[in-house]
């Protein structure tokens, strides 16, 4: 049966509803559970609820209200808002109804139709309606952030049938994952915004439907979220063994530098470590020798996407893709992995790394045969595509050969030690909002300026920094553009011309290339897995030969360290960290509290 269910996995694409509607959506194949499961296989049925659980936020914020431009939004929010439905983590997309009883999808895929359960029910006791989704769906398109517009682009109406039925129309050739894409819509109650402009960011409590509540706070410094004890749906099957603690407090830190500190010190029981460096050098002290603190190493199977420098290409010094790949020759990613990273990091050479879409090698026939109708320079559907490298050295001068004549070509010379176009010089500058990136960024600046390249750094707080980017008023940034196993609707944001002036959008580097736009819209169309994995590998060449971004690393764990307070499932999700699975674990939790009073700690 496995390997049957394996089968039917890459040849299938979303599988159309039976009459009546079904209990879940798979983007391939068949989903793993079946309309009688009772919990996800990495959740604990009996996990105790209870405990408090502290977790570090940086920045600030300002509003309440997660689905608009304007202000920062908090961390957690998503706590408050249920979805139709809730994607399960142990398999690469699929669906199950959380909001939603039944989905019907048309055998011909022209329509969508979800079924709500009648128990479902906002924080204020009043049912979660059929007009709250559509409600929902045209506010987000209207006057949510503008990535809602893509994101939805390919439905053509909603309309409801009913007080629980709502069904969504879909324009032909909409994008195969629109059906799940849908299932992730979180559903706000129309009366509550009756009366408010919801474009505008508020500190107001908004009302939800989800496991927890906004408790406690004070704004830009501390939130508190408190589970709901009458939570509508506790006893869902997708929600059984989940959402644990009682009590959920972000503390928010204005520098990311100080927060390790903060953590070994007892303020927080739980984090993330994105930091190399410090994964590996800054996990000390008493209450880690003590085992006080767990240090640990998850693997998953996640696409990592591509984490980069990005060029902004509305700038008339990055215009050129002949400059963007000299200044890939500078970024000597060996060397930093060595000195900086300690080894920890693959070198990203795709913008679907770490799966099945990345492409690699000379271009198949099959990808040929889609990049050679494009128009694209021969060397796409010819060349197999490779970033510069170097021996970890430090001594790159061979590289900085390759960079100097790619710029000469580009009608850039070296004046009195300053390279120059047309008497300007060029000089550019890296935005910054994370300080630990200077220590990746002044070797590349002391590459540049060999070149007779001025590259200064800007550090700015958050509030500046989300500001810039929605203007796209930034030379060069230090961003993530991640990719889910089944690709779509976002890939617009990313790299799509409609995005590339639309303040807001993911269209950092500002691409407008019809070439990469078809290839787009032909990702988004794929009727079935071997078609999308296709179309992704012919988008990812034209992108990496596009030159736009300085691909930097990425990494197949996540590395968590938490205060030996918690329990965790037997079993853990491949396809995302569930934090929410885990729990306080009272026995656990009086123990620490002795070592810590025995340690002399907080």
């Amino acid at each position: 049966m496995k390997h049957l269910l394996l089968f039917l996995f890459f040849l299938s694409a979303v599988q159309p509803a039976l009459a009546g509607g079904v209990h879940a959506l798979a983007m391939n194949g068949q989903p793993k559970y079946g309309p009688g499961f009772t919990h996800f296989d990495y959740a604990n049925p009996d996990a105790p609820k209870g405990g408090t659980v502290r977790l570090a936020a940086t920045g600030t914020f300002d509003s309440f209200n997660p689905f608009i431009v304007k202000g920062n939004s908090a961390d957690g929010l998503g706590l408050l808002f249920d979805t139709l439905t809730e994607q399960s983590l142990d398999e690469p997309f699929t669906e199950y109804g959380l909001l939603a009883e039944r989905i019907e999808l048309a055998p011909d895929r022209s329509f969508l139709t979800f079924q709500l359960r009648k128990e479902a029910r906002f924080h204020d006791g009043s049912p979660v309606k059929a007009a709250d989704v559509a409600f929902t769906f045209r506010t987000l398109v209207e006057q949510g952030n503008p990535h809602y517009a893509q994101y939805y682009a390919d439905v053509e109406r909603v309309e409801t049938s009913g007080p629980l039925t709502v069904t969504f129309f879909f324009k032909p050739r909409a994008s195969q994952e629109l059906p799940l894409i849908l299932g992730q819509l979180p559903v706000l109650p129309e009366k509550f915004w009756q009366g408010r402009d919801f474009s505008v960011s508020s500190l107001d409590v908004p009302l939800g439907s989800g496991p927890y509540r906004i408790g406690e706070f004070k704004a830009g410094q501390r939130l508190t979220f408190v589970r709901d004890p009458g939570y509508w749906g506790r006893d869902l099957p997708v929600n059984r063994g989940r959402h644990n603690f009682d009590t959920i407090v972000y503390d928010y830190y204005r520098d990311l530098t100080v927060t390790l500190e903060a953590f070994k010190a007892g303020e927080y029981d739980f984090r993330q470590e994105y930091n190399s460096k410090q994964w590996a050098t800054g996990y000390t002290g008493p209450a880690v020798e003590r085992g006080l603190i767990r240090t640990e190493n998850i693997p998953h199977k996640l696409s990592q996407g591509m984490q980069c420098f990005a060029f902004n290409t509305r700038r008339a010094t990055f215009s050129d893709p002949l400059v963007r790949r000299a200044l890939n020759h500078a970024f000597d990613f060996e060397w930093s992995n060595k000195n900086l990273f300690y080894g920890q990091y693959a070198r990203s050479t795709s913008f679907f790394s770490n799966s099945d879409m990345a492409s690699s090698g000379a271009p198949t026939p099959e990808e040929k045969t889609i990049l050679e109708s494009l128009g694209l320079p021969a060397e796409v559907s010819t060349q197999a595509f490779s970033l510069p490298a170097t021996d970890g050295s430090g001594n790159i001068r061979d590289n900085l050969r390759i960079a100097a004549e790619l710029l000469r070509q580009a009608g850039w010379v070296v004046q009195s030690g300053k390279l120059t176009k047309d008497g300007q010089p060029f000089v550019f500058e890296m935005l910054l909002v994370q300080p630990d990136f200077e220590r990746v960024v002044l070797p590349f600046q002391r590459n540049l300026a060999r070149l007779g390249i001025t590259m200064s750094v800007r550090m700015v707080d958050t509030s500046q920094y989300l500001e810039r980017l929605r203007g796209f008023d930034f030379d060069m940034i230090v961003t993530s553009f991640p990719q889910s196993l089944s690709p779509g609707n976002e890939q617009r944001s990313f790299w799509h011309s409609a995005s590339a002036d639309m303040p807001g959008s993911r269209n950092y580097c500002g691409i407008k290339n019809p070439a990469i736009d078809r290839l787009v819209d032909l990702v988004i169309a794929a009727p079935d897995r071997e078609r999308l994995i296709l179309r992704c590998k012919a988008l990812d060449r034209a992108l990496l030969w596009g030159w736009y971004v300085i691909p930097h690393w990425h990494s197949t764990s996540w590395r968590v360290a938490y205060w030996d307070k918690f329990g965790l499932p037997g079993k853990l999700a491949d396809y995302g960290l569930d934090f929410q699975s885990w729990w306080v674990d009272p026995q656990k939790e009086r123990e620490l509290e002795g070592k810590r009073k025995g340690a002399g700690l907080k």
